[in-house]
C-alpha cells in the first residue's frame, strides 16, 4: 500500500481502537524471558551510542520515544506508542468534546487534508469541505507538518481566532479564512423520521455518550411517530470507538444471548458480554447499513445483530477490524495502545481482515474508504502487518464499482442514497415477509 494510503487510513485506525480497559503502568510490567538481559543490553548500548556519537545532538527522550514508536507500529496497524500530547488527544476524542475548529484532518500529498468538518462547527459554518487542503496556518506553510502538530496549531481556547489558507480542487489559488475557535461537541447520533412510523439513526462513532444519546434519539423518534414500525441503523463510515458502548447499543435490540467475546494469549484477555434482557427495542424491525468504512465497534454491533437474525444488513462488506486494543497509561503521561485479543461475533465468527458481508449487497457512495491514488476501497487486509484472520484469503464481493482515472474515466456517482432507499423498502415489506414465512394453521 502506498505511503499516502497509510496516512488516509491513519485517522480510521486512531478512532477505531476498541478499548476493553485502562491498565495502570505498574500493572503492565511483566517478567521478561531469561534471555532478556542480553537483548535489553543491546537496546541500551545502541541508545547510548546514538546519543553520544550521532552527528547532531538528539535528546534521550526523543530517541526513546522514537524507538518505542517503531516497536509498536511494527506489531500491527492498531498498536501504537502515544506521546503525552497524543495520549491527551486520544482521551479528548473519546470524551467527544474539545475547543477548536471542528475538523477531522489527516496528511496527504505532504499537506494537511480535511477529512470531514463536524456539523455546526466553525469549519462547517465557514464552508470548508471534505477534500480541502489547509496549505497555511497563520503564516506558516503546512507542507511537511504532521497531523498532530497541525492539531496543536488549529485547536485553542474558545473565542480565539486562527487564520488559515485553503486550496480546493478547481481553485486557481488558495483562499484565506479567519475562523473563531469554539467548544466542539462531537455529535455521535443523528436521527430523523423517514416516513410515518419509520425512523433513521446514524451513529458516527462510539464515544462515552453514544449509548445514552441513542436512547434519547429513539425516544424522540417514538414521540414523533407514535410507534416505530421500522428502524434504519446507519453504521456507514463509523470507524468504531469504545467496546462498552458497542455492547450497550447492541443490548438495546437483542433480547438474550451473547453479544461479543474475545480471546487472547491468556485468561486475562478473555471476555464475554451477553444481553441483559432489558432490550426496549427488541421487537422493532431493523435494517443496518454498513460499508468499507464500518470498522471495529460498528462491526461488533452489526455482527451481533446479524448473528441473532435481529436485523437485515444492507450495503457493502465492512472494514474487517477484528482485534481489541487496551490503553496502558505510562508514568510520564504517555501511553500504549496495545492489541491484546481478537473479538468474535455471537456465532463465533472471526471477522479479522475479512469483514462482515451484508445480507443484501447494495453499492453506495464510492468515496467511502477510498484512497484516491490507488482508486480502491481500503480495508484491514490492505494494511501492512495486519493480524491474519482465520482462513484469510483474497476478499470477495462487496466492492464499489470504481473505474480508475488512469483509464481515462471518472467515477460514477450514484443518484441519491440507494442503500438507504433499499433499507426503507425492506422495512416497508417486512409485514409481507413475516406473513409469508409464518406457517398456516
Amino acid at each position: 500500500m502506498s505511503r499516502s494510503a497509510k496516512k488516509i487510513v491513519a485517522l480510521l485506525i486512531v478512532v477505531s481502537a476498541v478499548m476493553c480497559g485502562w491498565y495502570g503502568a505498574a500493572r503492565a510490567v511483566q517478567a521478561l524471558a531469561p534471555d532478556a538481559p542480553e537483548w535489553v543490553h543491546i537496546f541500551t548500548d545502541v541508545l547510548g551510542i546514538v546519543h553520544a556519537k550521532y552527528v547532531e545532538d538528539v535528546s534521550l527522550r526523543d530517541l526513546v520515544y522514537d524507538a518505542l514508536d517503531g516497536m509498536l507500529t511494527h506489531l500491527d496497524p492498531h498498536s501504537a506508542f502515544m506521546k503525552p500530547e497524543e495520549m491527551q488527544e486520544f482521551v479528548n476524542d473519546t470524551r467527544g468534546s474539545f475547543d477548536g475548529l471542528g475538523i477531522e484532518i489527516t496528511v496527504r500529498d505532504n499537506y494537511i487534508l480535511i477529512v470531514s468538518p463536524i456539523d455546526g462547527s466553525p469549519a462547517a459554518d465557514a464552508g470548508l469541505q471534505p477534500g480541502d487542503y489547509i496549505v497555511k496556518i497563520e503564516k506558516e506553510s503546512t507542507r511537511g507538518l504532521s497531523s498532530l502538530d497541525a492539531v496543536k496549531k488549529l485547536r485553542g481556547k474558545a473565542g480565539t481566532k486562527v487564520k488559515i489558507q485553503v486550496w480546493r480542487k478547481g481553485w486557481s489559488e488558495p483562499k484565506p479564512f479567519e475562523l473563531t475557535r469554539a467548544p466542539i461537541t462531537v455529535q455521535t447520533i443523528r436521527s430523523k423520521s423517514l416516513d410515518k412510523g419509520y425512523g433513521y439513526v446514524k451513529i458516527t462513532q462510539f464515544n462515552q455518550t453514544t449509548a445514552d444519546n441513542l436512547r434519547d434519539a429513539l425516544k424522540g423518534l417514538e414521540k414523533a411517530n407514535g410507534k416505530l414500525d421500522g428502524l434504519v441503523l446507519d453504521l456507514r463510515n463509523n470507524p468504531g470507538g469504545l467496546l462498552d458502548q458497542a455492547i450497550a447499543v447492541s443490548d438495546m435490540f437483542v433480547a438474550s444471548g451473547p453479544i461479543v467475546f474475545t480471546r487472547g494469549r491468556g485468561a486475562s484477555q478473555e471476555f464475554a458480554a451477553a444481553a441483559s434482557g432489558t432490550a426496549s427495542y427488541r421487537d422493532v424491525p431493523m435494517t443496518v447499513l454498513i460499508n468499507a468504512g464500518s470498522a471495529s465497534a460498528s462491526e461488533i454491533v452489526a455482527g451481533c445483530l446479524q448473528d441473532h437474525h435481529r436485523a437485515v444488513l444492507i450495503g457493502e462488506r465492512s472494514f474487517g477490524k477484528g482485534s481489541v486494543q487496551t490503553i496502558i497509561p505510562l508514568s510520564d503521561g504517555s501511553g500504549l495502545r496495545l492489541t491484546i485479543a481478537k473479538y468474535y461475533t455471537p456465532a463465533g465468527r472471526d471477522i479479522q481482515a475479512k469483514g462482515i458481508d451484508p445480507d443484501l449487497a447494495v453499492g453506495g457512495e464510492p468515496w467511502s474508504g477510498l484512497d484516491e491514488n490507488q482508486k480502491k476501497l481500503i480495508r484491514e487486509a490492505d494494511l501492512e502487518h495486519h493480524l491474519q484472520g482465520a482462513g484469510e484469503g483474497p476478499p470477495v464481493g462487496g466492492e464499489s464499482p470504481i473505474v480508475p482515472e488512469d483509464e481515462g474515466k471518472k467515477e460514477k456517482q450514484p443518484a441519491g442514497d440507494p442503500q438507504l432507499d433499499m433499507a426503507l423498502h425492506v422495512l416497508k415489506a417486512w409485514p409481507a415477509f413475516q406473513k409469508a414465512a409464518t406457517p398456516a394453521k
